[in-house]
């Protein structure tokens, strides 16, 4: 199975970071946000990836044309070019780097690459979440439902901690903690093919009128996820997401 991520927005949100790179480039340990999701993909043997480009589609090409040579020790004769790479990095990926346009919205960039998916069902995200998502037992709940399309739900982390009041008196303060009620979509899918009839154009919004009349159809379904998940929305996002991984505790690192 292909992972389409989507890596063409603008970022408006976090322009501290993205006036010169689009957001799944944003680093956190020192590697571009798009490299933590495909290594969840990767751990889980889902190697083959196409990328949805847009705005400075060209910072993720040369990321990815250099990623070799950049990541290993190298030795370079001079006097032809000639490069002899030494201990070349572990990551036994296929990545097709596709621009889709720099104002395509979400649905009008999976319809562009939809000649690149082979007929087949595929995983979608977008390129600036991470989470610690069992990518295996997405698939497998998918497999079992049989309908055209799975979102992943989680219960979002609050942006502010919660008080419990009994008059003026806080009896219970939790900082941050998960919200008790409600669900929204983690960017995390599976598709089969048919999807992509559901998306008429470039100005096609996935989460819209697509997402809206599978569920209205009955052929969108729901896996819980109660573990990680963090998206990378704002520079606030950004400290807490390098924070865990400096300290070591990336949930999202389920890779060795």
């Amino acid at each position: 199975m292909k992972v389409v991520i989507l890596a063409g927005g603008l970022g408006t949100r976090l322009a501290e970071e993205t006036a010169t790179r689009p957001k799944p480039m944003v680093e956190v340990g020192g590697r571009p946000l798009v490299w933590h999701i495909m290594k969840l993909y990767a751990h889980h043997g889902f190697t083959d990836f196409v990328l949805c480009l847009g705005y400075r589609a060209e910072v993720v090409k040369d990321y990815f044309l250099g990623y070799t040579h950049l990541s290993s020790d190298l030795t370079v004769s001079l006097a032809d070019g000639r490069v002899v790479v030494h201990y070349p990095p572990r990551e036994d990926w296929t990545v097709t780097l596709v621009d889709t346009g720099p104002s395509t919205e979400t649905g009008g960039r999976v319809r562009r690459v939809g000649h690149l998916l082979g007929g087949e069902r595929f995983f979608l995200t977008y390129g600036d979440v991470v989470a610690n998502i069992g990518i295996s037992r997405l698939l497998a709940f998918h497999l079992a439902h049989g309908r055209l399309a799975t979102l992943t739900a989680v219960r979002p982390p609050a942006r502010f901690g919660h008080l419990d009041l009994d008059g003026e008196c806080v009896t219970r303060f939790a900082e941050k903690p998960r919200q008790r009620e409600g669900w929204v979509s983690a960017g995390f899918f599976v598709f089969e093919p048919a999807v992509l009839d559901y998306l008429e154009g470039d100005a096609t919004v996935l989460e819209r009128d697509p997402l809206e009349r599978l569920a209205r159809q009955g052929q969108l379904m729901a896996f819980r996820h109660e573990g990680f998940w963090q998206c990378m929305d704002t520079l606030r996002d950004v400290r807490l997401l390098n924070e865990l991984w400096s300290s070591g505790r990336a949930p999202w690192k389920v890779w060795d």
